[in-house]
């Protein structure tokens, strides 16, 4: 008997691809390999994953990036000529042509100084997450530090937007192995779920112990459903794919094989943005050689990647993704022998 994906007509590889492969879609060119986690639909008898694949967009200037943290005071940032507001309109204008809603973790510090922008996202149709107000890495904070600026920020984005924020991205993806305590934190502020843990090993970030797929998380607070971001497996190791300066930095074929391996998988694309990667003509900061690569590098590039991504596989928002759906339980703390 032929399988489902091998079958001709109209029941065969195009229902194939529309049933089973509707995340993934023909996105970087998946062909003829089924995802090894999908179910069956009882209606169809064909494969399908239950979720859609998320987009998402962390909202910060270019001289809010961490890459120069180094040289840029915080207490000066008003003094840059800013262009996050420009930028990320070019983006909304990206999803309203395509037809796509996202979640936006916003700077609270932005938030405050664009308040219309906000209102806008909103008004769209996107969903509004927390991106800190002060954009600093979690690791280096006290409990004490983070709870405020966490508050102030979460406080900043629904005054204006006059919507609950139950989302939230730290900087730098900076819930790291020391800095678990975040969560229960992020629990007693009213957030419902969390995008910050990176399941790969960087120099700023990751916990590659740490599970690829949707799971919840039970703190001492309550409980989180987290996001990881996108990884896929190469000799054991997670590989990121699909983000920021992983989609703008690294050739298109490195982008493929990952999509089409976690895709395979049957785990979720979720990719990520910033305002300024879009964004070619930005002012040149000065900085370390390694920062001004990471930062730089493929600038022009964005936009068209991101796009054709966007044309080529259903994405959305965290909120209307399906992926709380199937997060399971898992004791991270325990994973990771840390006393939460």
């Amino acid at each position: 008997m032929a399988l489902p994906w091998k079958r001709g007509g109209p029941t065969g590889r195009a229902h194939y691809r529309a049933h089973y492969l509707a995340p993934c879609s023909n996105l970087y060119y998946i062909e003829d390999d089924p995802p090894e986690r999908a179910k069956t639909s009882p209606t169809t008898g064909m494969p399908q994953l239950p979720f859609k694949n998320v987009i998402s967009v962390d909202v910060e200037d270019y001289f809010q990036a961490e890459s120069f943290a180094e040289i840029v005071d915080r207490s000066r940032w008003n003094t840059y000529t800013s262009r996050v507001d420009a930028n990320t309109r070019r983006l909304l204008e990206l999803f309203d042509e395509r037809g796509v809603q996202a979640s936006f973790f916003i700077v609270g510090w932005v938030a405050e100084r664009f308040p219309q922008l906000i209102r806008d996202i909103a008004a769209a149709g996107h969903e509004l997450g927390c991106h800190s107000y002060w954009h600093r890495l979690i690791y280096k904070l006290t409990a004490e530090d983070f709870r405020e600026d966490t508050h102030r920020a979460k406080s900043t984005i629904e005054q204006i937007a006059g919507t609950q924020v139950l989302g939230y991205r730290a900087p730098t993806y900076s819930i790291v192995s020391q800095s678990l305590w975040a969560l229960a934190i992020l629990v007693e502020l009213g957030f419902s779920y969390d995008s910050s843990i990176f399941p790969t090993k960087h120099d700023r970030y990751g916990m590659p112990r740490a599970p690829r797929s949707p799971f919840r998380v039970i703190t001492s607070s309550g409980s989180l459903i987290e996001f990881p971001i996108t990884t896929f497996r190469v000799r054991g190791h997670n590989m990121p794919v699909a983000g920021g300066g992983y989609l703008r930095i690294l050739p298109e074929w490195y982008t493929k094989w990952g999509i089409r391996s976690v895709c395979r998988e049957g785990l979720p694309i979720i990719c990520y943005v910033h305002p300024w990667e879009i964004d070619p003509a930005q002012p040149r900061l000065p900085g370390r050689l390694t920062s001004r690569l990471r930062h730089y590098t493929n600038l022009s590039k964005t936009y068209g990647r991101l796009d054709k991504m966007l044309r080529s596989a259903p994405f959305t928002s965290f909120r209307d993704s399906g992926l709380a759906a199937i997060a399971k339980d898992f004791n991270l703390y325990a994973h990771l022998g840390y006393q939460n």
